[in-house]
Formats: structure tokens, C-alpha cells, sequence
């Protein structure tokens, strides 16, 4: 049966940390064992981890194409696996899921942070080998020492929030279409077996249900991310978006957005892009290229609103807040970050390795390419922020961890007398009056062309709706748009593409 992630993905360490995957060349059944029970510790709540058999490991990296195995050799090894997971305490037993990977056959195990931690092995298999506790390093399975144990005791029956059993849903709350949804974007094979698979069992494949046949109860992050309406089950489960018109915050608008959290976040993102970040150009003299800039980069406001959505707690009823002051972008969630970070190491360009606090949405948000690996999220943003010319971030919280709030300054040359210069709003003056609908549009184009599909995502809308069309129509009849496959209008490939006169518009708009 196939695993629900992209195995290429995987094996290419593009989705998971490389810390969390294991590459083993044959079959060594003690380090096998050992890095089960390290990986079902999940010492740091990272997710467990994989261990590839059939792929040798240099320096840490797949050395590909693949060794492989022998198929007799793996089931050979499946049975084995199911006798040696007898020997933990308490039993444990992974995933084991054969795939044939650029021509040759290896072994996958997955193995999700156990629910029954902390879990031991032995040593050696010899007759009175000492039972021992194993966790992971970095890349590598060791034994705990005193220190360690001593605090695996202490997370015994401690499960993270998103992986916990909700008994107050039922397995019906989990949308098959959304899970299909999931599956089909990852490009996962367990897609196709949806076909004729139980629902039952593909929630438990999934690991996003718990329990016996009679008792069977979906997951907190099958909720978030697999169910119509999270906030039925968790009161603060939404993005808000707040405009402010000014610093003393008596005018504003806001926009709210609720949803499965992938969809939250995809959601408010567009509308961010389309409403509030603007492109501005400066011309140099002696210079042909002008140099270009945004008030707020997108990469930037992507990862911090991706990391509130990851790392905040869901039992928490305060919703992640994006606020938009005219010289800057606050995001700010609940509760604070997870020790060792604090509020005096908070803004060090060094970020140490840290547990998270949810270990299942981190994983979801990785398969989707909306979240970083672990610890590259504050780098990112600093990087980002700094490739356009803007002042670096802010993160804040205080000495009790309530709070997380990340602050990204407006660019300077984005301010005129103290105002942002963003989206223009109301009619643009020029051949033609534009609508705010319509200048929406053609900004949109101005980068890359688009398909209808995709504009009416950024602009902040479900569906295309009547005004789009004749938003479109308007634009293409005026020559500020042109189709990319002009001799076939009703493609399914076509796209629209902004033209001179449309170029034009936006650069005197601009000006105005």
C-alpha cells in the first residue's frame, strides 16, 4: 500500500529534513531497531522519520541511483520487521511500504513520533541485553543519556496537540474530496488506492485517525487540514486581516479567512498580494535597467505567515492577525515560541534547533511547499527582506512566551508623506477609466501571464464570477490584455498576458 507523500520528494529530502530520514544500503536489523525507537521517541516532536533500505548514504545524502534489493529480500525483511517491533517497549510497529524507485526495488518504513513514548529497545540480541532508550541527534540514532531519559520520562503520554485523538468528532468530519485534494497535489500514489481502499483505513494510512473499528477518531490535523470547517472544533482557527488606515487604529477594514488551514493560508496570501503588496521602479541614470522593489516582498510575508499558522497552538481561541499599519506589516499569533527561544535570543541571526509544537501540520505544510525545512524560516525572511532593500525584521515576545509578533517595515522608497503607496483605488484615469476590479487585474499580469483560474485566486476570490468575466472582456477589448494562445480563445492552457498599452496604464497610474 503507498505512503501518503511524494517518495521522490522524499528521497531528495525536499519535503523532509534530512534528520529525519535514514538511508541504509542492506538490512541491519539492531540499527534498524535502534532508529524505530529513536525515530517513535521524537525527541525534538519533529515527526518521527523514515528509514530507506535499499539506497547507500555518503556524508548523510542518498548516493542514487539506488543499490536496491531483491524483491524475496523484502519480504523476507517485512516479516522480520513485524517480530523485531515485538522487542520495543512498549510495542510499536511502523510503516513498511516497498516502492520501485528509478528502476530498482527498496524498502520505505515510515515511522510517526509514537503515542506511547518513552519507548526502549535492546542493546544487542543476545540473551540479557539491557534495555535502553534511543533518540535521534542531528542525522544520527544514539543512546540517551541520563539527562535525556530523564526528560523522555518526563513527555511520557505528552502528545503534541495536532497528533492527538479528538473524541469529541467523528471520523465522518474528515472530507474524502479534501484528502483526494492533498493527495493528488503531492502527487502521492496513495491517490489512486482511495479508489477502492476503506475510508477508515485510508484516515489511519493517512495518520489522521486513531483507534479500534468501533472507536475510531480522526486526529487534530486531519481536522485542520481535511475538514470543511475547523473552527467547529478549534474557536480560533482562522487568519484575520486587518487595514488600518492609520497608526491610532480608528479606521479600518478587515477580512477574514476560515477554511481548512492550507486554504487559510493560500487564501489570505493572495489577498495580501493582490491588495496590499505593489512593485514600484526607480529609474537610474546612465542605466537602461531600472531598479525595482516592493513595499513588502512576497517571500517575506509568506514564510512569517506560514510560520505563525505552523507554530502556533490550536487551543489557543485567538486567531493568527495580520495587521497593516501604513509604514508596516505586524503578524502576530499565540502562544510565544518553544524554549530554547526566547525573548533575549529571539532575534539572533543563529537559530538553534528546537522542539515544535506541532509536529503533524509542519509535515502537511512541508508536502504542500508552503512551509521551510526546520530552522531556515527566520533566515529566509531576513534574506529576502534584504534582496529588496528593505530594513530587517522585528520578532518580539515576552518573558512568559504569550505572544509571537513579527514586524516587517514598509520599504523606504515606498512612502510618500508618510503614506503607503499601494494598490490604487477607485476609478485609474487614462483612455479608459479602469474600475479597482480591472487595475487588479492587469497589475496581476504585469509579472507573469496568468490563466482566469489563477487571476481570480490573487485578487482574493473563490470562483470566477461575473465581474472577472467582464473585467476580462473589458481588458481584452481595449488591448490592455491579450491571449497567449490568440487562434484557440476557449483553450483550457490559455492564459492572458498584459501588452504595452496595459503596461503603459499601470505606469502612469503609478504616477498619479
Amino acid at each position: 500500500m503507498a505512503l501518503p507523500v511524494n517518495i521522490n520528494e522524499l528521497i531528495n529530502g525536499r519535503t523532509v529534513e534530512w534528520e529525519r530520514i535514514e538511508f541504509k544500503k542492506g538490512w541491519n536489523p539492531v540499527a534498524v531497531l535502534h532508529t524505530i525507537c529513536a525515530f517513535a521517541n521524537d525527541f525534538n516532536n519533529w515527526g518521527g522519520g523514515y528509514i530507506i533500505i535499499g539506497i547507500k548514504e555518503e556524508n548523510g545524502l542518498p548516493v542514487l541511483p539506488p543499490e536496491g534489493l531483491p524483491l524475496p529480500k523484502i519480504d523476507a525483511i517485512q516479516k522480520e520487521l513485524i517480530e523485531l517491533c515485538n522487542r520495543l517497549r512498549p510495542p510499536y510497529f511502523p510503516v513498511a511500504e516497498p516502492v520501485n524507485f528509478q528502476g530498482e526495488n527498496i524498502l520505505i518504513v515510515w515511522v510517526p513520533g509514537g503515542t506511547y513514548r518513552p519507548y526502549k529497545c535492546p542493546e544487542k540480541f543476545s540473551k540479557g541485553a539491557s534495555y535502553l532508550p534511543y533518540i535521534r541527534r542531528y542525522s544520527t540514532t544514539k543512546k540517551a543519556n541520563t539527562e535525556e531519559e530523564q526528560e523522555l520520562l518526563s513527555m511520557a503520554n505528552r502528545i503534541p496537540f495536532d497528533d492527538q485523538t479528538n473524541h469529541h468528532a467523528k471520523i465522518t468530519d474528515l472530507n474524502l474530496t479534501l484528502i483526494q485534494a492533498h493527495l493528488a497535489e503531492i502527487k502521492s500514489d496513495l491517490l489512486e488506492e482511495t479508489k477502492s481502499l476503506p475510508f477508515p483505513e485510508l484516515c489511519r494510512r493517512m495518520n489522521t485517525a486513531e483507534g479500534p473499528d468501533e472507536y475510531l477518531k480522526p486526529k487534530n490535523v486531519g481536522l485542520l487540514f481535511f475538514n470543511d470547517d475547523p473552527k467547529r472544533f478549534f474557536r480560533g482557527a482562522q487568519i484575520d486581516v486587518v487595514e488600518f488606515q492609520d497608526d491610532v487604529g480608528d479606521r479600518f477594514t478587515e477580512k477574514i479567512f476560515t477554511g481548512p488551514i492550507q486554504n487559510q493560508v493560500r487564501s489570505a496570501l493572495n489577498y495580501i498580494n493582490s491588495s496590499i503588496i505593489t512593485e514600484s521602479v526607480r529609474k537610474v541614470p546612465q542605466k537602461a535597467e531600472a531598479v525595482r522593489f516592493f513595499n513588502y516582498p512576497y517571500g517575506a510575508v509568506e514564510e512569517t505567515l506560514v510560520n505563525a499558522v505552523y507554530h502556533r497552538s490550536y487551543q489557543d481561541d485567538s486567531p493568527v492577525e495580520v495587521r497593516v499599519f501604513p509604514n508596516r506589516i505586524e503578524i502576530l499569533s499565540y502562544p510565544g515560541p518553544v524554549p530554547p527561544l526566547g525573548r533575549d535570543n529571539l532575534m539572533s541571526r543563529k537559530v538553534t534547533a528546537r522542539r515544535c509544537r506541532n509536529r503533524r501540520i509542519g509535515d502537511f505544510l512541508k508536502e504542500l511547499h508552503l512551509a521551510e525545512g526546520r530552522g531556515t524560516g527566520f533566515p529566509k525572511i531576513r534574506r529576502t527582506l534584504e534582496a529588496n532593500g528593505s530594513p530587517g525584521p522585528i520578532f518580539e515576545t515576552d518573558e512568559d512566551r504569550t505572544y509571537f509578533l513579527t514586524t516587517l517595515h514598509i520599504h523606504p522608497e515606498s512612502q510618500l508623506s508618510g503614506q503607503v503607496a499601494g494598490p490604487v483605488r477607485g476609478p485609474v484615469r487614462g483612455p479608459v477609466e479602469l474600475t479597482d476590479i480591472q487595475y487588479k487585474i492587469l497589475l496581476e499580469c504585469s509579472t507573469n501571464p496568468l490563466s482566469a483560474k489563477e487571476i481570480t485566486g490573487r485578487i482574493g476570490l473563490t470562483s470566477k464570477s461575473g465581474n472577472v468575466k467582464r473585467a476580462l472582456a473589458m481588458l481584452r477589448k481595449n488591448e490592455y490584455l491579450s491571449y497567449t494562445i490568440p487562434e484557440k480563445p476557449g483553450s483550457r492552457l490559455q492564459k492572458y498576458r498584459i501588452t504595452k498599452k496595459g503596461l503603459k496604464i499601470i505606469n502612469e497610474a503609478r504616477q498619479q
